[in-house]
């Protein structure tokens, strides 16, 4: 970098650029750039009502190349490794988006999903939406998590089998318990059996009943097997609901039972209805594809 364009933010961003990045620290642009924080800040201050740069997070800045001036920003696949390594946390990309990109999503996703150990808002960059969601510890996960390269990079993206599990961790992210069942209609024929019970040891126990209850409805038997091992393997687990009802409602106002699986010692309240557009999904509206009941495994109310 020439001693003029050293002391030149726009020129710092042209640099940064032609090496294929988009985002730098403040503190990394002032050792750069060998200039006072106040400058710097001014200069930033400028070029961002140029729209041609954006602070996300205190002292981060995502660089807005011209091709991406309409939308505000870069998809968030060429900036949230190095925004993640700003805020020094752990996470990968998953749920929704992560079943997107393993190719079994058939519907826009409205977030970009991050699961990360640090309470973090929601950001809005550009036109897209950042949203954060906590786990403890992610290095109980951590065989689930992969490096992908994306066409900027590599972000952290959870595996087919952490995904499946995360979207009945975080329902509430996961549109519901009728698009959950869309998904894993998609997503089922990429999971390994095998895997995906040695991850779910790291779940709650109602997570594994609800996922393992779903794949044995959508014909997955064979994964839902391994996970039904994880179970049989704990102390005895109780009833739960498929879906967990809110906490302030009226139980007298809750919908009637209409099923109890015996296996799964799960709770329904109506038909999982997945979409009837989602290729491969093997279940019909208010039907069940799986084997009849065994032993008295399932009562219908």
């Amino acid at each position: 970098m020439t001693t003029k364009a050293r002391h030149s933010l726009s020129a710092y961003l042209d640099d940064l650029q032609s090496s294929g990045r988009v985002s730098f620290a403040r503190e990394e642009a002032l050792k750069t750039l060998e200039v006072s924080r106040p400058a710097l800040l001014k200069a930033a201050a400028r070029l961002q009502k140029q729209t041609k740069l954006l602070s996300p997070r205190h002292g981060f800045y995502v660089i807005v190349p011209a091709q991406f001036h309409r939308w505000g920003a870069p998809p968030p696949d060429w900036y949230i490794d190095a925004l993640m390594r700003h805020e020094d946390r752990p996470y990968y990309v998953g749920l929704l988006k992560a079943a997107e990109i393993h190719g079994a999503s058939h519907q826009a996703v409205m977030e970009y999903q991050i699961i990360t150990d640090k309470q973090i808002p929601r950001l809005t960059v550009g036109r897209s939406i950042l949203a954060f969601y906590f786990r403890k510890t992610l290095s109980a996960v951590a065989d689930g998590i992969e490096q992908h390269q994306t066409s900027a990079g590599y972000i952290k993206l959870s595996c087919p089998e952490l995904t499946a599990l995360d979207l009945l961790r975080y329902p509430h992210a996961a549109g519901g318990i009728d698009h959950i069942a869309t998904v894993l209609a998609e997503l089922g024929d990429k999971l390994d059996p095998a895997k995906l019970g040695y991850l779910a040891t790291a779940f709650e126990k109602n997570v594994i009943q609800r996922l393992g209850f779903l794949l044995d409805l959508l014909g997955h038997q064979i994964a839902a097997r391994h996970i039904l091992r994880v179970l049989e393997n704990t102390s005895r687990f109780t009833w739960t609901e498929l879906e967990q009802p809110p906490r302030d409602i009226d139980p007298d106002l809750l919908p009637p039972v209409t099923e109890r699986d015996r296996r799964w010692r799960v709770i329904v309240r109506r038909p999982v209805e997945p979409d009837e557009l989602s290729q491969g999904c093997t279940l019909q509206r208010g039907q069940r594809k799986r084997p009849g009941p065994k032993n008295g495994r399932s009562n219908k109310i």
